[in-house]
């Protein structure tokens, strides 16, 4: 008998517990540490966010589906790693710490066989004074943040309707955060909710972003085939900008946040500021803060972590000039270069570099957007090392291990502009590869052939019907296993 224990019920690590648990026999244990009762579909947070769905819209509660699914269910956050295990001569096990009402505060040891790294990232509000729920800020980050942004978006809106004019800021916060299409996603559904009530004359809406141009996302931006044209995303993204009156301030570093005023940096070194009556803004992520021990108990969080909280896996860490890293950096089997049974997948594995230019002011601020790894790409993760598990358990340790690297994976995206059955529209993107290859693909680094967008009505359909089939999916449904990450 094995177990594998999978830190972590997100998208990636969801997917490898379910996966694991499609291929093994009923004596080998799949269990899962999370912390959360209830798994969410982070995609909808969005229309959460405007008061399209709720809150039961996009969770479900975790334990009935993995007792129906035969998967262990530990409701308790990963605190330390053990890979060596102790001086004792226990074998690897991983400390967690409980977060049940019945056992809160509770402290356990945990062995495994193989180890699953899944935990996702800690919302990093801390990184910017006055950031998030808790400061001057609001968030789409998790279900429960993304109703408090939908309640005061419509005290907004109700000021709006007795004739006060209000400034909406949408976007990321931190020069380095990620998941800009999160906010490019919000943005634009907080402009169709305005001008749907006819109150767009009375609302200046602006994107706040890290983004060297719009539509970079973290990928370094993209051309794609649109309607018959190669089109670059910058082109494409201001279209829509303008289309619908959203003004934007790109290569921006917020500062702090006080409230209703956001003061910021440009890539220029210049500080602004601006003011505000309703803002979302993204934060910052890093690792959750796993902690690692060797067997002495001596602390190896530096060998095993990269200095931002996240996983090493197999990559090239080489410290090299922008110029200089290639495709062939990026991870392809997840695998810690140190222990042979520990795996880090989404958000949770340390890329090796940026995918978008990296751009400093002249007072030192890192203004780049980190690289994504959350959606499509986190669930090929998760089913890829869910494989190499299963195979490394049924046919020795030596099984080869299954490869999926964003260097040679492809992506598709929705990104919502507006929800409505008949009035909503959405971008339906795709690129391949994600991380560009120039050397393959000269000029614009991807397959044109594999890499288009579209916009319109018929996208929003496509994407709520994703909405309910990824829900399917993760309640291990009749058929879930034939839909595709």
């Amino acid at each position: 008998m094995s177990r594998t224990v999978i830190l972590g019920a997100g998208i990636s690590g969801h997917t490898a517990a379910t996966r694991l648990r499609q291929r093994l026999g009923a004596e080998h244990e799949v269990l899962v540490v999370t912390p959360n009762a209830r798994w969410n579909w982070i995609p909808s947070n969005i229309w959460v966010g405007v008061g399209r769905m709720s809150t039961d819209d996009v969770t479900f509660a975790l334990a009935p589906v993995y007792r129906k699914l035969g998967i262990t269910f530990v409701q308790a956050k990963g605190t330390e790693v053990h890979p060596e295990g102790d001086a004792d001569g226990a074998g690897p096990y991983v400390t967690v710490e409980h977060t049940s009402s019945e056992r809160s505060g509770e402290v356990e040891r945990v062995p495994y066989d193989y180890l699953v790294n899944a935990t996702g990232p800690r919302l990093n509000f801390g990184a910017v004074p006055g950031l998030g729920p808790t400061g001057h800020s609001l968030s789409v980050c998790t279900a429960s943040h993304a109703a408090e942004t939908a309640t005061a978006l419509e005290l907004v809106i109700a000021k709006m309707e007795a004739g006060e004019h209000q400034v909406l800021v949408i976007g990321t916060s931190h020069g380095t955060c990620t998941c800009e299409g999160a906010a490019f996603e919000y943005v634009f559904n907080v402009e169709h909710e305005i001008r749907q009530r006819g109150l767009r004359h009375m609302a200046d809406i602006v994107y706040l972003s890290n983004e060297h141009e719009l539509g970079d996302f973290g990928v370094a931006g993209l051309h794609m085939e649109v309607g018959g044209f190669v089109t670059a995303s910058k082109s494409w993204a201001e279209s829509l900008y303008v289309e619908r009156g959203i003004r934007w301030i790109l290569r921006a570093h917020v500062e702090r946040v006080e409230a209703g005023e956001v003061f910021y940096e440009t890539l220029d070194g210049a500080r602004h500021s601006l003011r505000f009556d309703f803002a979302m803004l993204l934060p910052p992520f890093t690792g959750v803060g796993l902690s690692a021990y060797d067997r002495a108990g001596n602390d190896t969080t530096a060998e095993l972590f990269a200095p931002n909280g996240f996983m090493r896996v197999d990559a090239d860490y080489t410290a090299k000039p922008f110029e200089e890293w290639v495709p062939g950096d990026w991870p392809s089997t997840y695998q810690s270069p140190r222990f042979d049974n520990i795996f880090a997948v989404g958000i949770a594995f340390a890329p090796p570099h940026p995918i978008s230019k990296v751009f400093k002011s002249p007072n030192g601020t890192v203004i780049s957007p980190a690289p994504p790894r959350t959606g499509m790409p986190s669930g090929i993760m998760g089913r890829v090392v869910a494989n190499t598990i299963a195979d490394r358990i049924t046919n020795g340790k030596s099984a080869p291990a299954h490869r999926a690297s964003m260097a040679t994976m492809g992506a598709a995206c929705i990104a919502s502009a507006g929800a409505g059955m008949r009035s909503g529209s959405a971008a339906a993107m795709t690129m391949y590869p994600i991380v560009p290859d120039y050397v393959r693909y000269p000029g614009t680094g991807r397959d044109l052939r594999y890499t288009f967008g579209e916009i319109g009505l018929g996208a929003h359909w496509i994407k709520r019907l994703l909405h309910h089939a990824f829900l399917w999916k993760a309640k291990g449904k009749v058929g879930w296993q034939f839909i595709p990450e």
